[in-house]
């Protein structure tokens, strides 16, 4: 199972390193700086509200189908005709309480508007996770690998006729950008369905009560632990656009609206958001191999070691590197509110450790079908997460909402490493401790000594963009030091690859 997920752990990442950074700096970045902070903050606090109800649209199904097919992969035949019909339903749901939510809170026509293509995008989505739990539970993972950037790909297509292609007379809009999104998830939605129908001998559509009831009745812990982790992770920008007053003075003096602070918010979200994407494709991984050895009865002690080992090692160079040149970062990626972005970028970065804790713990937990638990410490979380908004946002704006993501993070992370403990009894290795400690000490002294060196002093004319020797530099100490450590053993993993098991 170990070879299995590392040589699948390897497709999946290959892929989405070669497609997603190319969205996100060459796409999504490019779309900011062209509409601008104001128009992207807009679109970031409709496309955050959308997030909101997401769980309306899927109540849990796809974390217990994922869980269910990986044990019994029979029940794929059963399943999924019915479950296409729940969804539909689920839809309509989702589309009444989205929209009456946003009356409630007097959104105005052009957010409507906007609301309108957002939650269509949702359901798609939704549709596309579902039908990717399906070939992710038969373990058809380099067939999900694909599925997984196909959205992204498309996207990029799409985007760059519209940013590039003289296309059109006018400027570009953010509506566009969501339009384009909208085509790319439609088509990805098409393919998914014609792999899972030839996989689960579709004949048709079948409506039957007593088992929507019975789907529903058993999703409903997967579902309320969805909406209390969307609610924590995406409330932050929807509360910095309702908490603030359409014109605000920033901590600088300088005059700014709530959608100019989202914006600010989503400057450094951006990368948070990249980077949680490595955490989530292990954690896709992980739900039907963790679901699997529990129901075989077989010890899940090495594969959580082995990947949190593999998912803290990159998290801790990644998120110190980026707190150490967040300045540098922002300034690289925009044009514009660099002080204020980086500080919000710092602040994020710093919960990408926990997040990635979590995505091993918290996926584990669910696995063993510890929901009850989990949605204790992620109610817990949301009050926290919601308290602290409602505090610092008024007086610190969107570095105030980025704080309470930090806390709360760390405050989720380090519970669920302690439900573990609790129920699966995992021996205490302190010198696997001790050298996780030595080496997030040893990035940090590689990032602060990068920031000392000077290349004049070492015969190497310098540029604006000079400094991204330095962080090379300190990426690559850092990995040296993994090696070094044992946390990337090359070899160890190589002989896993090669087991014929």
């Amino acid at each position: 199972m170990q070879r299995k997920f590392l040589t699948n752990l390897g497709l999946m990442l290959l892929l989405n390193l070669l497609i997603k950074p190319v969205w996100i700096f060459a796409i999504d970045r490019n779309v900011q700086n062209v509409v601008g902070a104001l128009d992207y903050g807009f679109y970031f606090e409709v496309l955050n509200f959308s997030f909101l109800f997401n769980i309306l649209l899927d109540l849990g199904i796809t974390n217990f189908n994922n869980r269910n097919i990986a044990q019994s992969q029979q029940l794929l035949n059963k399943h999924f005709s019915a479950i296409v019909v729940l969804k539909f339903f689920l839809a309509m749901v989702y589309i009444f309480i989205a929209f009456v939510v946003a009356l409630l809170m007097n959104y105005k026509a052009d957010q409507m508007k906007l609301l309108a293509w957002l939650a269509f995008n949702q359901i798609l989505t939704s549709f596309i996770l579902y039908l990717r739990s399906n070939v992710s539970g038969l373990l058809m993972f380099k067939t999900d690998s694909v599925l997984s950037v196909l959205d992204r790909l498309l996207m990029i297509l799409f985007c760059s006729v519209l940013l590039w292609g003289h296309v059109t007379s006018v400027g570009f809009r953010i509506e566009w950008f969501v339009y384009a999104q909208t085509a790319a998830y439609g088509i990805t939605a098409l393919v998914a369905t014609l792999i899972v129908v030839k996989q689960a001998s579709f004949r048709k559509l079948n409506v039957n009560w007593p088992f929507f009831l019975m789907i529903i009745k058993r999703s409903l812990p997967f579902a309320s632990l969805v909406l209390l982790m969307t609610l924590y992770n995406r409330l932050d920008p929807v509360m910095i656009g309702k908490l603030l007053p359409d014109k605000a003075v920033g901590p600088h003096g300088d005059i700014n609206t709530a959608h100019v602070q989202v914006g600010i918010y989503a400057n450094g979200f951006r990368l948070l958001d990249a980077a949680n994407m490595i955490g989530y494709l292990f954690s896709v991984l992980l739900i039907p191999v963790f679901s699997r050895m529990l129901k075989r009865k077989e010890s899940v002690e090495k594969m959580v070691k082995l990947s949190f080992t593999l998912l803290i090692t990159v998290a801790v160079i990644v998120a110190l590197g980026c707190i150490f040149y967040s300045n540098e970062i922002m300034k690289l990626l925009y044009k514009e509110h660099f002080d204020q972005s980086s500080e919000v970028f710092r602040l994020l970065m710093g919960g990408f450790i926990a997040v990635s804790t979590t995505y091993i713990f918290g996926t584990l937990l669910t696995a063993n079908g510890n929901l009850k638990l989990l949605n204790i410490v992620s109610l817990i979380g949301l009050v926290i997460n919601f308290t602290i908004n409602m505090l610092l946002i008024p007086r610190m704006m969107a570095v105030g909402s980025a704080y309470a993501s930090l806390i709360t993070q760390f405050f989720i992370a380090i519970v669920e490493v302690i439900i573990v403990q609790k129920v699966f009894k995992f021996r205490v290795n302190y010198h696997y401790l001790f050298t996780l400690v030595m080496f997030v000490i040893g990035v940090v002294i590689f990032n602060f000594l990068s920031r000392q060196v000077s290349l004049n002093q070492l015969g190497i004319s310098t540029t604006e963009h000079s400094w991204l020797l330095n962080f090379l530099g300190m990426i690559l100490l850092s990995i040296g030091l993994a090696a070094a450590l044992k946390l990337l053993n090359i070899q160890a993993m190589l002989r896993i690859v090669r087991e014929d098991r």
